[in-house]
């Protein structure tokens, strides 16, 4: 049957458009409007991480049961978040701001990791029913999208404000439903669940689990500290939104490339050299200092071309693999995101807590020790855990990962 691809990249781009703002905005409002404290966001960013962590392969599983509903269901979760981020940005909290921030929150992460889970599920049916080469062109198009959606969420607030971006992404949300309508179906003949234990007992899909868990830190932590890294280390107030849309620009510009390339050269090839360029970037930024925005844009350009193969390439494969092992693919890409989220959890714990025990104090002037520590949280940790995820998928045992054709098809294009 004809699929609409470009729908898969307008509603990849809406649920990117509103992760963005929760890593990196959010957090950085709520300080600046509303005086919250980094320590107080960081203990409810962290408790919110915990529920992610718990409700994700839940969630997984909610989306294999509803499964024959998908649309309807996929329709509430879209109301749900647009909702929910125009109270974020656009209603000043009735209640006390910090417990407004988790109430909203709470929301925006519940439908937002429903509504990832259920569109990966349902690009792996799409790219089975697209034949051979499948799985690329979805992840094509879903990762493109995303990257155009995280661009524009990058510059939208700096022209339209909090609040006009939040009514901004409702309006975004109603079109990306309503392009996708026809395309919410399982597989014809989908096999009974079985939960987890498949993707849990397969040597590939638990390496890849493994790769994406240490992979997704790193741009956990540059979220995190991304506007504080620029306004308070480079000192450059007012450059944030530009330096964000160039990075995920040069994420969008390269990911089209990145998937032709793993078709050409095989993805762990791939997915190794753009693991490498990542860490070539974090290194070089921790020699910036106040006035360095310049070089850092460069910086921006190279590690956001690197995520373009992140972006495309690891979601390819585990897709690919779930084809084989988990075929409803709902309660895989639950796990998914479960290992994505816990990340997250750990960066909201610890980094904002560490900044402040540093002496870090948003806005204002601040000591060698705490601009030190700031630069050493933004790119030395970073640079330290990719080279561990490429360890990891350097490492990797690549023989007989495939029962059926003794071939590595997890691994190859």
């Amino acid at each position: 049957m004809t699929h609409r691809l470009p729908a898969y990249g307008l509603f990849a781009a809406m649920i990117a458009a509103a992760g963005l703002p929760l890593y990196i905005h959010a957090p950085k409002v709520y300080v600046d409007d509303y005086g919250v404290s980094l320590a107080a966001l960081g203990a409810v960013l962290f408790g919110l991480r915990l529920l992610d962590v718990v409700q994700d392969p839940l969630l997984g599983r909610l989306a294999a049961a509803l499964e024959a509903r998908r649309a309807q269901a996929v329709g509430v979760a879209v109301a749900v978040i647009a909702a929910a981020m125009v109270g974020l940005f656009a209603v000043t909290p009735p209640v006390a701001p910090l417990l407004w921030f988790a109430l909203m929150l709470t929301l925006v992460f519940s439908s937002f990791s429903f509504l990832t889970i259920a569109f990966y599920a349902q690009g792996v049916t799409t790219a089975a029913d697209l034949g051979q080469g499948g799985h690329l062109r979805v992840a094509r198009w879903r990762e493109t999208g995303a990257l155009i959606g995280v661009c524009a969420a990058a510059v939208a607030p700096e022209g339209l404000g909090f609040a006009g971006f939040a009514l901004a992404f409702a309006a975004l949300a109603l079109a990306a439903g309503l392009s996708m309508r026809g395309e919410w179906r399982g597989p014809l003949a989908a096999p009974e669940a079985a939960g987890f234990v498949p993707v849990l007992r397969d040597p590939a899909a638990r390496r890849l689990l493994l790769v994406a868990l240490v992979n997704a830190t790193p741009v956990a932590v540059t979220s995190t500290l991304f506007l504080f890294f620029v306004e308070s280390r480079l000192q450059a107030p007012g450059m944030e939104g530009p330096l964000l849309l160039l990075f995920f620009l040069a994420a969008a510009l390269s990911a089209p490339g990145w998937g032709k390339a793993a078709d050409r050269f095989g993805a762990r090839r791939v997915l190794l050299v753009g693991m490498g360029t990542s860490v070539l970037g974090f290194v070089f930024a921790l020699g910036l200092g106040a006035g360095d925005w310049p070089a850092f844009a460069v910086i921006c350009v190279v590690t956001g071309a690197a995520l373009g193969a992140d972006m495309v390439v690891l979601s390819a494969l585990f897709a690919r693999r779930l084809e084989a092992v988990a075929p409803g693919a709902a309660e895989g890409f639950g796990l998914w995101s479960f290992v994505t989220k816990a990340t997250l959890a750990v960066a909201a714990a610890t980094l904002l807590p560490t900044l402040e025990a540093a002496g870090f104090d948003a806005g204002t002037d601040n000591d060698a020790r705490a601009l030190w520590t700031l630069t050493l949280l933004y790119a030395g940790l970073p640079c330290a855990l990719k080279l561990i995820a490429i360890a990891l998928l350097a490492t990797a045992p690549l023989e007989r990962m495939d029962d059926d054709t003794g071939t590595d098809t997890a691994w190859t294009s």
